[in-house]
């Protein structure tokens, strides 16, 4: 009771007294006597403080750390989305030029598997079929070339043969000279063509489409198969054969085109890619001096002066 009313005298002392206050000597006082233990308090007491509040937040934190997490898992696939898409845009970009300069009308489909299908060991199944306006039958190509064609159709999805097919064959006419032949697939080798014609001028290079079909099924005319990468000898058959590596690469297909409309005319070798000019190589000939013969010696008997040595009557420093 008597430090409660001391209290109070203190503190109306205190007030009464304003900024002039008789207490102030001993507020100043005290507060540089006290001052460093309240610092060392706080200092000792603000971790456990921060330790008491993160544990409280931590929740929220996992919390907003997990949605982070998923948004960066988003962004991952969403980056590599674009740059599939990306590719496919190509893809369909090249398709679609292709089948412009062949007058084909086609119906776009993704390649959803690759295997075996049907007891065929070189095959692709795409997702379009029947309820699509793909039959049986039909070419399939891409912004390469020749793909395969259509053996066997569902509602939604289709079966293609592959050009690389062992039982792929298909009838091949040759830019320029118009050579005729027939190609078989060798799975991943070269495809194998057999020329009509045994003494036929082919080479390293030359290139060859298709030659087309009766009512065009299973092949249209003028899509691309491939460049000509071996030559067998020539022998005493009637026919000659020849090695033609594809166009298409058979293990990377993804956006395909099937042609559900033959053009109204052969476009020939129009759809072939552009060919490369070759980079011609610079040659330097050097020509040896003949045997005996000193190249400086005729500008040493003439007085003139050599290369790295001084001119007589002058000072050398």
């Amino acid at each position: 009771m008597l430090l409660i009313v001391i209290a109070f005298a203190l503190i109306t002392v205190d007030i009464r007294g304003g900024e002039d206050s008789p207490i102030d000597g001993a507020r100043k006082a005290a507060a540089t006597v006290l001052g460093p233990v309240e610092s060392g308090v706080a200092g000792a007491v603000d971790p456990i403080g921060n330790a008491v509040g993160a544990v409280r937040d931590s929740g929220s934190r996992h919390d907003r750390i997990a949605a982070l997490e998923r948004e960066n898992a988003a962004l991952k696939t969403r980056l590599g989305s674009d740059a599939r898409n990306q590719s496919r845009v190509r893809q369909l970009d090249a398709m679609l030029k292709k089948a412009g300069a062949g007058q084909y009308g086609i119906r776009g489909a993704e390649v959803v598997a690759i295997g075996p299908a049907q007891g065929f060991s070189w095959t692709i199944t795409i997702d379009a079929g029947s309820k699509d306006g793909v039959a049986r039958d039909m070419t399939v190509i891409n912004g390469d070339g020749l793909v395969g064609r259509i053996t066997t159709v569902g509602p939604h999805t289709a079966t293609v043969l592959l050009a690389s097919d062992p039982d792929f064959t298909v009838g091949t006419r040759m830019e320029g000279s118009d050579e005729l032949g027939f190609a078989t697939g060798q799975g991943d080798r070269p495809l194998a063509v057999q020329l009509l014609n045994g003494k036929s001028k082919v080479k390293k290079g030359d290139r060859m489409v298709t030659f087309g079909s009766h009512a065009d099924r299973p092949f249209v005319p003028g899509v691309p198969i491939g460049e000509v990468v071996r030559v067998d000898p020539l022998g005493g058959d009637l026919t000659r054969t020849v090695h033609l590596k594809p166009y298409v690469g058979f293990t990377k297909l993804d956006i395909v085109g099937i042609v559900v409309q033959a053009p109204r005319e052969d476009p020939r070798d129009t759809v072939l890619p552009p060919k490369s000019k070759p980079v011609p190589t610079p040659t330097v000939t050097v020509t040896a001096p003949p045997p005996g013969e000193n190249p400086e010696g005729d500008a040493e008997e003439a007085g003139a002066p050599v290369a790295g040595q001084p001119e007589p009557g002058t000072d050398q420093e």
